[in-house]
């Protein structure tokens, strides 16, 4: 039995899952690293095993807004599941890592061939189309205390560490704020004994606070993906 340590490659029937893994090829994750680009043509697909990578989307020259998160549970490339071999964001490197990569056109070929893998997936592209919508909406509505919250716990949930890095600068431009919104949010975060944070490297302190802390977006996407990728 061929342990994949992705939930998406994990959900797959026995022979599906072994077939994909024997085209696919571990690889190392590095920070900062851009797996894709907006309007580029997409050359490999990756399933993130303790990776997670940020998806963002670019408008004219601005940093990029995160308008979605992709580790163990899912997948980088999910546009070619349309049958669509551009890009739509940005997808960048935000936590180190093993994922599993395959070429885009492999990948297609297999889609083809395996009828699970094709449902499977088009059930992925629905959830995180659902939860791009609702950033969307958490970027208008909600102020940046709760968002910065849901954003650490996303991080949390896919570094699978009470510790990881990312930076005030990166956290500001995720959220589509100034760099100082960030730092008064956090300050107040770890003021409350949630998190603590040194030059880059944040470590949650209560988990359990911290999600109080976050608005309604987080549970709300946690229980989409609960409902239709469990």
């Amino acid at each position: 039995m061929t342990q994949a340590d992705n939930h998406l490659l994990e959900l797959l029937p026995m022979p599906s899952k072994e077939r994909l893994l024997a085209l696919c090829e571990p690889v190392q994750l590095r920070l900062s690293e851009r797996l894709s680009e907006p309007d580029q043509p997409c050359s490999h697909v990756y399933f993130p095993v303790d990776a997670f990578v940020s998806l963002l989307a670019l408008t004219d020259g601005h940093p990029g807004l995160e308008v979605g998160m992709v580790g163990r549970e899912g997948m980088v490339g999910a546009h070619l599941v349309l049958g669509v071999d551009h890009a739509p964001v940005r997808a960048l490197v935000q936590g180190t890592g093993l994922a599993w990569r395959l070429a885009a056109d492999s990948f297609q070929a297999e889609l083809a061939l395996s009828p699970s893998l094709h449902s499977l997936l088009q059930r992925f592209v629905y959830v995180l189309m659902a939860q791009t919508a609702r950033c969307a909406s958490c970027l208008r509505f909600h102020l940046i205390l709760p968002r910065l919250a849901r954003c650490l716990l996303m991080s949390h949930d896919r570094a699978h560490a009470n510790d990881f890095y990312v930076t005030h600068e990166f956290l500001a431009d995720m959220l589509g704020v100034r760099r100082v919104g960030v730092t008064q949010a956090a300050g107040k975060l770890q003021s409350q004994g949630l998190i603590a944070y040194h030059r880059g490297h944040v470590s949650v302190l209560h988990r359990a606070g911290l999600e109080a802390a976050a608005c309604s977006c987080y549970g709300l996407d946690n229980a989409l993906y609960a409902k239709h990728l469990s």
